[in-house]
């Protein structure tokens, strides 16, 4: 068996800085001067790769292969074009604006992300949370009360629905801009990253209660009512409420047409979805139920004969670009910053899906830049809030979607319905877009499983999901929004504050060091205690640090900083007396001497007569007094050599703890402040009073 022997310098902070040279600032950082020089130098790599990197059209497309991906691509775009359309108008109708207005948002930032965006998968356009919180805003500042017609000096109850749609619009637009330019603000800044801190279940559960207010949104379309809209905390408790007070005056045949319209659907998808290994391109459920609605209505004559409500006029060609009303930035800057943020959150999770799956990269800040830009851009064009969509982006997967020019041929789709094929969907009931809107929450409605699955994997996941539920349902989607984050925030605080400690042993034969107390195998090592915390240690936790160090090791610091000191005291005390012991040796040695002498030269005899012998000879008398009860007839040498043991014991810590040494394992801790440094210092301080050496394991310095 050959034996090798390692030997390494133990290397102190000065010692490790001397050694490798640490970089200072200005070595890392160029200077101002030096950034701006090469900024205006004409470097035309870098100037090439920057353009490059902000429209990522110039790197594919010149490398595009008709060949090989144009049928996809194709049949992709077909495919969701072709669901852009019900969807499109059914989700306006969420945004409470005139149904072309989805058109519109299904056209113009789908091309615009062409340009711009990372994904190859998701398509950009309406979508259902969105759509809602775009709905509360347009609903909020343009009510229906502040359009009401008036007949001379009476103010009847029918709207004005031109002007009120008309100022929607506007808001909408607004909304949709300022929040546009939220995102590409974030994404220039690269300020991607904002979006981890909407995690998992805070969308899904965010997602899910929105689903909630979107099926209460189209409650007056299906059973043929009208509430009236609320706004702000609690009204969807008093929206439901109007609800249920006005269900004995439902329309009947709205209803009628709502029902069967729903149940034809969900029978067609589970059709669709038993079908779908079997189909190259899934069934057009959702176009074929707004043709046949719309044929239907026309020859029926729904709206005239049953007062069935209908879509009503959809201009044909486009808009003209406009520029927002400036002036509502102000009442709206807190939506447009909530549409901002929950857009990206699902359009980067969904992308970031695709692309783990595919194998390409999605540049979280450049998604934000496209994003944002599709947004202002299509806000110019009176668009309202867009971003990705599950279902549409899980047909282009399906369907071999390869770049994106599948969302160019989705928008020509779009683009012809809008010029040309529009006008033939005026008599579509808004009944059956309700319908579709209803089944295709059917999705977010699953999501309710969540909360047995994360009953099972992690309790605090399950209280985030649960406390976005229902603070959203409750304040809003704006409001519950800001509640969810602050809550999902506290519970990193919360989790770093009050992580997990514990002792760490070895496992035999093996490398591995894992906590005592959760693994029957593991090991501690005689006279060594090694401690590791779950989390960081920062000002919230290092106080609670120090305490759980003092309790896992077992020493009570004070108390055996007290009990050492005591022990010292002790041995001191055994010192002065074991040396006052050993000079009364010494002297009673000369005296005894100074006797035998003295009894032949009378000087004892002398003394016993009253004379005056030398008093220093006898001065050993004295020491008696000190209290110490060791005699001249006593065992003095055995009584010294049992004081020197225990001194000898002592000093060597004998009368010690079992533990000598701490081991601090810092591999989890991924920064340092100044509350930590200070508890690290006492920790170092506290243990070496009671002679316990302190050691900091898998730390990194900065």
């Amino acid at each position: 068996m050959q034996l090798f022997r390692v030997e390494r310098d133990v290397l102190d902070e000065l010692k490790l800085e001397e050694v490798t040279q640490r970089k200072s600032y200005a070595d890392i950082h160029s200077s101002l001067s030096e950034q701006l020089k090469n900024s205006l130098r004409c470097n035309v790599p870098y100037l090439k790769q920057s353009i490059v990197r902000r429209l990522p059209v110039l790197y594919w497309l010149p490398k595009y292969s008709v060949w090989d991906y144009g049928m996809p691509d194709l049949i992709s775009g077909i495919s969701v074009g072709i669901m852009h359309l019900p969807q499109g108008m059914a989700y306006a109708l969420l945004a409470s604006l005139p149904p072309v207005f989805g058109l519109y948002s299904s056209l113009y930032p789908a091309l615009v992300y062409f340009f711009f965006g990372t994904s190859r998968h998701v398509s950009i356009g309406t979508f259902t949370v969105l759509s809602i919180m775009v709905g509360s805003v347009t609903e909020r500042l343009a009510p229906d009360v502040d359009f009401q017609k008036a007949n001379g000096t009476n103010i009847t109850a029918e709207a004005d629905v031109t002007a009120r749609d008309s100022y929607r619009v506007q808001v909408a637009a607004a909304a949709t801009v300022l929040g546009g330019l939220i995102q590409v603000l974030l994404g220039v800044v690269k300020f991607g990253f904002v979006g981890t801190y909407l995690s998992e279940p805070l969308v899904r559960a965010y997602t899910t209660a929105a689903a909630v207010h979107a099926v209460v949104a189209q409650v007056k379309y299906i059973f043929g009512v009208f509430p009236t809209r609320f706004s702000g905390p609690l009204s969807l408790v008093y929206t439901l409420k109007d609800v249920c007070s006005l269900l004995p005056n439902t329309h009947l045949p709205t209803l009628l047409v709502s029902v069967v319209t729903i149940v034809l659907l969900i029978a067609a998808k589970e059709l669709n979805s038993f079908l779908s290994s079997k189909l190259p391109v899934p069934i057009p459920v959702e176009l074929i139920t707004i043709v046949a609605g719309t044929l239907i209505s026309s020859y029926a004559h729904l709206n005239t004969n049953y007062t069935i409500s209908v879509v009503g006029e959809i201009p044909s060609g486009l808009s003209s670009p406009s520029v927002p009303d400036v002036s509502l930035f102000g009442e709206v800057i807190g939506d447009a910053f909530a549409l901002a943020i929950v857009g990206y959150a699902i359009t980067i999770s969904l992308g970031k899906t695709f692309a783990l799956k595919h194998g390409y990269k999605v540049d979280n800040n450049q998604e934000l830049v496209a994003l944002g830009l599709s947004n202002t851009v299509g806000g110019f064009f009176q668009c309202f809030s867009v971003c990705s969509s599950m279902s549409r982006s899980l047909i282009q997967d399906t369907t071999g979607v390869k770049t994106q020019m599948a969302g160019v041929a989705s928008s020509l789709i779009v683009l012809v319905t809008i010029l040309k094929l529009g006008t033939l969907f005026q008599e579509l009931p808004k009944a059956v877009l309700s319908a579709i809107v209803f089944v295709n929450l059917k999705g977010m409605f699953k999501q309710y499983y969540d909360i047995v699955t994360l009953w099972r994997s992690s309790k605090i996941d399950l209280v985030v999901w649960l406390v976005t539920w229902v603070s959203t349902l409750l304040l809003n989607l704006d409001l519950g929004l800001a509640a969810s984050v602050t809550f999902a925030l506290f519970t990193v605080i919360f989790r770093t504050q009050l992580p997990t400690y514990s002792v760490l042993g070895n496992i035999p034969g093996t490398e591995l060091y894992v906590d005592i107390e959760m693994h029957r195998e593991a090991r501690g090592i005689p006279g060594v205690t090694i401690f590791r915390s779950s989390a960081t240690v920062y000002f919230a936790n290092a106080d609670l640090y120090l305490e759980a160090l003092k309790e896992k090791s077992g020493l009570n610091i004070s108390k055996m900083i007290i009990y050492k000191r005591r022990q010292e005291a002790k041995q001191k005390r055994r010192e002065r007396r074991a040396e006052r012991r050993a000079k009364r040796q010494a002297k009673r040695e000369v005296i005894d001497t100074s006797i035998d002498g003295t009894r032949e030269n009378g000087t004892v005899w002398e003394y016993l007569k009253g004379g005056d012998p030398d008093c220093t000879s006898l001065g050993w008398m004295s020491e008696l007094q000190d209290g110490d009860t060791t005699t001249l007839g006593s065992s003095s040498e055995d009584t010294l050599s049992q004081d020197l043991e225990r001194i000898s014991l002592g000093s060597l810590g004998k009368w010690t703890w079992d533990i000598h040494s701490i081991i601090l394992d810092l591999s989890t801790a991924n920064f340092i402040d100044t509350v930590a440094i200070k508890t690290m210092k006492n920790i170092f301080q506290d243990f070496s009073e009671i002679d316990v050496d302190v050691y900091m394991a898998g730390c990194q310095g900065k």
